[in-house]
Parts: C-alpha cells; sequence; structure tokens
C-alpha cells in the first residue's frame, strides 16, 4: 500500500504516525497517509513564514499558475479516478470539478495580473491640492487553508489558487477522509514551479491539527469552509486576523406556475441528490406553486426515479455513497424522523452501509430537521404554495443564506426573488447549486462571510495601502 508523507517546503516529509484512507465504495484501504505532530504543523507554518520573505514576482505567479492548469489537464484522468474513490463522487462528476479546477487555475494567474489599487480623490480636500493619493494591494502572508472532503481538488483550488495569484504562502489541511487529491495537487504545483514553501500540505485526523494551526500567530490569514459550528469556533480563535468563511445552507428552490416543469424537475432532482446530496448549495426544499403541483410532483418523482444509484467508478452512477457510513445513519434518522411526524414518501429512501437512496418527501414541517438545517445528504422535501411572496418568506426562514434557485418566465417574478431572497446569490432558471467558477460565491447569515471566485477572493487575501504624494 503506497504511503504518503506531509509535504513542506517543497519536499516530502515522513512522521511516525498515519492513518488509511478508506474506499468509500469499496471500503478497502487506498492509502496510508501521515499523522502530523505538533512539530510537524511547527515546521509547515515555519517553511511558509519563510517563503513569504522570499517574494515571488506577479508575472511569475501568473505564470505558474497557468503552467498547473495545462499540468492538470495532463493528468485529468488521474485526478477524476482519484477523487472518485476516496470522496466517493461518481466519476462524472469527478471529471467536471477536474475541469473546473482547470478553470480556478486560470482564473487565478488573470486575477494576479489583474489586481489593482484605485485613485483617491483627496485634492478636493482643502489643504490637500497639491496631494496625490493611490492604493495598492499586498498578500496578508501565510494563509491556513482548511477545506472539506465534498470537493476535494476544486474548493481547494479556489483558496490556494487565489492565495498563491495574491502571493500568499498557504498551508493547506484537508479535510482527513480525501488528503491524497490535496497532497497530488501539492506535488503538480510545485512541478508547475510553486516556490518551495508557497504551498505546504499537513494531514491527519486529529482535530487538535486545525485548532493549532489557527492559533498560531504566524498564520496571518484563515480560510474554512465547513459546518457552522466549526467556523464560529474559528472566528473566536482568530482573533483581529481576517477569516473567510463558506459554511452552511438548506437551499430553497421556487417553481412558479409558468415554469418549464419537465426542464425544472429534471435539474432539481439531478441537484438534490446527485453525488449523495453532499453539495452545500445542493437542492434541499422545494417550494411548488399550487396550479402546477400535480405535474411538478409527477415529474420530479419520475426524475428521481430514474437516477442511477451504485459504484461511483461506473460512467452511468448519478448517486454514488456518503462520506462514511455514520453520515448515512443520519440521514435515515432525519428521514424516518420526518415519516414519523406525518410527511409522506413519494421516493423511499433505504440505507445499507455508506449508500443512501435518493428520497423525496411532501407534506413536511417547516420545523423538521430537513427542512431547517443543512441536511447534506440525497433527501429534498416538496412543499406547496399560493403565493410568491409566501414562498419568498418561506425560503427566508433559515439561518442560512448561501443560494437560491427560481424557475419562471415572468421578468417580475424573477426581479422580486432576486431582490428579497435573503442570500448571497439568486439562481433564475437553474438550482440553487449552479456555480460558475469565476462568479462571486459565499453567503450570509450562519453560511459565512467573503466571497470565494479567484477575483474576488484575491481582494479578500489583499489589504490596500494608501500612498500619498506631497507635490
Amino acid at each position: 500500500m503506497e504511503r504518503f508523507g506531509l509535504f513542506i517546503d517543497g519536499r516530502h516529509q515522513s512522521t511516525l504516525e498515519y492513518y488509511p484512507v478508506i474506499h468509500k465504495y469499496r471500503k478497502v484501504p487506498m492509502a496510508e497517509v501521515a499523522q502530523a505532530s505538533p512539530e510537524d504543523l511547527n515546521q509547515a507554518v515555519d517553511a511558509a513564514h519563510r517563503a513569504f520573505r522570499r517574494r515571488w514576482s506577479i508575472h511569475e505567479r501568473s505564470r505558474v499558475l497557468e503552467r498547473a492548469a495545462d499540468l492538470l489537464g495532463d493528468h485529468a484522468e488521474e485526478f477524476a479516478l482519484l477523487i472518485a474513490q476516496e470522496a466517493g463522487k461518481p466519476l462524472k462528476e469527478s471529471r467536471v470539478e477536474v475541469m473546473r479546477g482547470q478553470q480556478t487555475l486560470r482564473y487565478s494567474a488573470l486575477a494576479a495580473k489583474t489586481l489593482k489599487g484605485m485613485e483617491v480623490p483627496i485634492a478636493g480636500n482643502p489643504g490637500s491640492e497639491r496631494r496625490l493619493a493611490f492604493t495598492i494591494r499586498k498578500p496578508y502572508g501565510v494563509t491556513l487553508a482548511i477545506t472539506p472532503f465534498n470537493f476535494p481538488l476544486n474548493l481547494v483550488l479556489h483558496k490556494v489558487g487565489p492565495a498563491l495569484a495574491a502571493g500568499n504562502p498557504v498551508v493547506l489541511k484537508p479535510a482527513p477522509a480525501t488528503p491524497l487529491t490535496a497532497l497530488k495537487l501539492a506535488e503538480l504545483l510545485h512541478e508547475a514551479g510553486v516556490p518551495a514553501g508557497y504551498i505546504n500540505v499537513v494531514t491527519g485526523q486529529s482535530p487538535e491539527i486545525g485548532e493549532r494551526l489557527v492559533k498560531d500567530s504566524r498564520v496571518e490569514l484563515i480560510t474554512f469552509t465547513g459546518s457552522a459550528s466549526v467556523g464560529q469556533s474559528i472566528r473566536g480563535q482568530a482573533g483581529l486576523r481576517p477569516v473567510l468563511l463558506e459554511l452552511g445552507n438548506n437551499s430553497a428552490n421556487i417553481v412558479h406556475e409558468d415554469a418549464d416543469i419537465e426542464a425544472a424537475a429534471r435539474i432539481l432532482a439531478a441537484r438534490a441528490f446527485g453525488y449523495a446530496g453532499q453539495v452545500c448549495i445542493a437542492v434541499q426544499r422545494i417550494y411548488v406553486h399550487h396550479p402546477v403541483w400535480k405535474a411538478f410532483r409527477s415529474a420530479i418523482e419520475r426524475a428521481t426515479r430514474e437516477l442511477v444509484v451504485g459504484d461511483p467508478e461506473d460512467p452511468r452512477t448519478d448517486v454514488g455513497p456518503m462520506i462514511n457510513e455514520a453520515a448515512a445513519e443520519r440521514a435515515e434518522s432525519w428521514y424516518r424522523e420526518a415519516l414519523g411526524a406525518g410527511a409522506h414518501a413519494l421516493v423511499e429512501g433505504s440505507r445499507q452501509g455508506a449508500m443512501f437512496s435518493p428520497a423525496l418527501l411532501e407534506d413536511v414541517a417547516p420545523s423538521l430537521r430537513m427542512m431547517s438545517e443543512e441536511v447534506f445528504a440525497p433527501l429534498a422535501g416538496l412543499v406547496p404554495y399560493h403565493d410568491i411572496d409566501e414562498a419568498i418568506a418561506w425560503a427566508n426562514e433559515s439561518r442560512y443564506g448561501l443560494q437560491a434557485g427560481i424557475f419562471t418566465q415572468n421578468l417580475g417574478v424573477a426581479m422580486n426573488a432576486a431582490q428579497n431572497l435573503e442570500v448571497g446569490g439568486v439562481m433564475i432558471n437553474d438550482s440553487s447549486s449552479y456555480r460558475a467558477d469565476n462568479m462571486p460565491y459565499g453567503g450570509i447569515k450562519e453560511s459565512g462571510i467573503g466571497r470565494e471566485g479567484p477575483e474576488f477572493a484575491i481582494e479578500e487575501m489583499t489589504y490596500p495601502t494608501v500612498i500619498v504624494f506631497n507635490l
């Protein structure tokens, strides 16, 4: 079995302890990965801290990120298969993730070259007539990136790409369940020309790893994707340092009476249950206008039953395993809880180990966990509404606010939703789970703070310095 050490200061580093990474469908060990010690963490931060003293030119940053995108394309199938194996993501979705990873790298390369300050019009102030002021943007320094299991390549790149583009060295702590993709990516970035110390990967199962890194005073910027509870803890420990948080959601989607019912049903079924619903903007709450309730109900039931559940390495598969059996057990318990509270299953869910088949419910009360919390599983609920303002109000009855979707041909209805849905992104005639890698991505409420997307993230990962000339 292959053994992977840490990646620190441009080279692999062995440790005393290792843990197995499990194939999420076959349930067999794939590899052994290093368990970082406190000393290992210190070395990783120290390597990044030293690297920051050796400034890296903007031209070189952009060139290297473009080169990394090319290399990722050369190894696309290798990365896609690895994602399918260690994350359980269906192969066809894994291939899309690799393609999007290339885009994220190229957008990061562009962001490096186009980052700019601005002139500050101070000459209008009495006594400042002969002064000229403008801003430039500077990197913060050592950046800690803590990433989730569900997009082990592209969500890593959404943090690492803009950070490197800005000139920030990175200490990356990937999810314990999916560290192999991050380690392979570090090798690729090093091959592309990222200087030693600018990308460091520390792995391990202990929550103390993240806690120690967050508390390290040499870390100047923290970016995290994960649960709201952990995000709040990180923010509490970060003090005055900037923190970017992309947290949970329980995405609302609205189907209005003039929508293309068949298209909406196909899209919403695919985005509710694809990759076992393990996407923070996955479709979860579906509000359907009463005049089309029966037609849509029938269409989405049919579309859900057509999804292929099984081996993620099979190119036909739509729904693979959940990340582990505990996650599937939690999904099953929420499903059983809803049925016990009076909900009715249009498509019945069932669990076998870490596999949980898509479950589509109606008559679901808003107080149920599957409607009020982030389910992160192939579980969705249908609710009829009579008035669009009622649907928008229900959608806003959430402690989250990441993205939402609405299907309608009425411009007025679409703009009403766009203006009044309390979320960071409104997708019109598409599901809440649409994301282009160059758009601003992030939420409000307990869905987090800050925005991803390289052009926007690089602004978050740099600070302005104002320069004033007395002429």
